[in-house]
């Protein structure tokens, strides 16, 4: 039976191996056959979909980056805090490519587990200021001083 480390392990596992070294393959070994991610860009993927996702954003940020600010669990949950960062060098969601590297983007996860496997995962990130790194929203204007 995992324990809570064994699982918080699995869950640094997926943000440092499989979004940082682009090991999505892993997404097979470290999620349930019904896994299910709920993110609130894509919606609802399962893991061949969570694997595209992932490969899309590797492609679009080369040097995507995430890093694990917090990570704790209790019982069946583990709730992982993160930051990712990365140069816009590839088109994304119809976005043409900044060349910038963008304001550090936070997020929480929160994955539940079933036998040391992730079987879902709640995704939360600052999706505006990702928004405003790859030109998708307008900067707000400088103001005027008086």
């Amino acid at each position: 039976m995992a324990t809570t480390q064994d699982n918080i392990a699995v869950s640094r596992q997926l943000l440092e191996a499989v979004f940082n070294e682009g090991k999505v393959d892993l997404i097979d070994e470290l999620c349930t056959d019904a896994y299910v991610g709920h993110d609130p860009v894509v919606g609802d993927d399962d893991r061949e979909a969570s694997k595209r996702t992932i490969t899309g954003y590797r492609e679009a940020f080369p040097d995507i980056h995430f890093t694990v600010l917090d990570a704790f669990g209790v019982d069946d949950k583990v709730v992982v805090r993160w930051s990712g960062v990365g140069t816009f060098e590839n088109e994304l969601m119809g976005q043409a490519p900044t060349g910038e590297k963008g304001d550090p983007v936070e997020g929480i996860n929160i994955d539940r587990f079933e036998d040391g496997k992730v079987a879902e995962s709640w995704t939360q990130w600052d999706t505006l200021r990702f928004m405003k790194n790859i030109g998708a929203m307008p900067q707000p204007a400088a103001s005027a001083s008086s």
